[in-house]
């Protein structure tokens, strides 16, 4: 496993995340468990949750998962790099204050829950799970900063936040002498390639490692959709709402065929290569899942080969862009 530097922080974690959102709801506990015993074996040492995962489990299994299987031995907390995330409603019903945003009054309270069902007494990297365009600067940073005095949270990130509004907090918290963000998370993978608009070039201006969710575009990218004989623009609804375009993913499984290199693994390899990436989170549902992932963390793709993989996933094709990089795409 490859390891890298989280940002501007001094923190290392690995080229691979674990995305545990599957925890509780389509894995079962046992599962779970084995899933991150064979991902610390494999050197894995990044896991990924959030306060509202947990699926029919209800909101935080998936945090209370982690927390039993860290208690299960005494060193498994100080192997990894815990992040969970922030801002959902964790009520059963539309409490004024737990409809979605931040708020010191909220933020407090779901600190210190994720901290008890984690079973923990810090978390290294806390993330606020979608930007709050209401809240003032001066509340967000006093909120996040009194976790990080202290001792609740070691780092900040964010997640699904725009170019400008990575901007907009961490010039603040870097005015007031903070550290800031040191990572971002956006949906980011071949088929969704807008994040390279603005989003990456901002994190990469602010000192922020970004750290790509859905590098397989939910499991499209695996090579499942097959293309349908003799149609090069068939389209296929894909259960996260993408619309699949069946000849490009079996171009894209033929260049991987070609090279030898599973589909799966292209395609992460293909997302760490940018230079704002710094780990890629794989959402596994099994342990089977975990196959080929420290493949992927090595893998280094030629400068053909990206550019292949480019012509295939061209961002401006069917799309009114008018090139691959801001504001190029979208103006003179």
């Amino acid at each position: 496993m490859r390891y890298t530097k989280l940002g501007r922080s001094n923190m290392s974690v690995s080229r691979i995340c674990l995305g545990t959102m599957h925890f509780g709801s389509y894995t079962p506990e046992d599962e779970a468990f084995r899933i991150m015993d064979k991902a610390l074996e494999m050197g894995i040492n990044f896991f990924d949750t959030a306060n509202v995962y947990g699926g029919a489990s209800g909101h935080g299994a998936s945090e209370t998962i982690i927390g039993r299987w860290m208690k299960q031995s005494s060193g498994r907390r100080d192997q990894i790099v815990l992040a969970t995330k922030v801002y959902g409603n964790m009520a059963d019903s539309e409490h004024p204050n737990e409809v979605g945003g931040i708020s010191s009054y909220k933020v407090r309270r779901h600190a210190a829950d994720s901290l008890r069902r984690l079973q923990t007494d810090h978390i290294d990297l806390y993330q606020v799970h979608h930007i709050d365009r209401t809240i003032s600067l001066e509340e967000f940073w006093t909120t996040f900063g009194r976790l990080i005095n202290d001792g609740d949270v070691l780092y900040m990130g964010t997640s699904n936040f725009p170019g400008w509004g990575l901007a907009k907090f961490q010039m603040y918290a870097w005015q007031q002498g903070q550290v800031g963000f040191v990572s971002e998370q956006p949906q980011y993978n071949l088929l969704n390639r807008y994040p390279e608009l603005e989003v990456l070039p901002a994190a990469c201006e602010s000192g922020i490692g970004v750290i790509p969710y859905m590098p397989l575009a939910g499991g499209i990218l695996t090579g499942k959709v097959k293309s349908v004989a003799g149609s090069r623009t068939e389209q296929v609804e894909h259960e996260y709402g993408m619309t699949v375009n069946t000849q490009q993913i079996a171009d894209y499984v033929a260049f991987c065929h070609e090279i030898g290199e599973p589909p799966h693994v292209v395609a992460i390899a293909w997302t760490l290569a940018h230079p704002a990436v710094s780990s890629a989170i794989v959402g596994v549902r099994t342990v089977a899942h975990l196959d080929g992932l420290d493949r992927a963390a090595e893998l280094q793709l030629s400068p053909e080969q990206m550019a292949r993989l480019n012509q295939i996933f061209d961002i401006s094709k069917g799309r009114p862009l008018r090139g691959t990089e801001a504001p190029y795409a979208f103006a003179w």
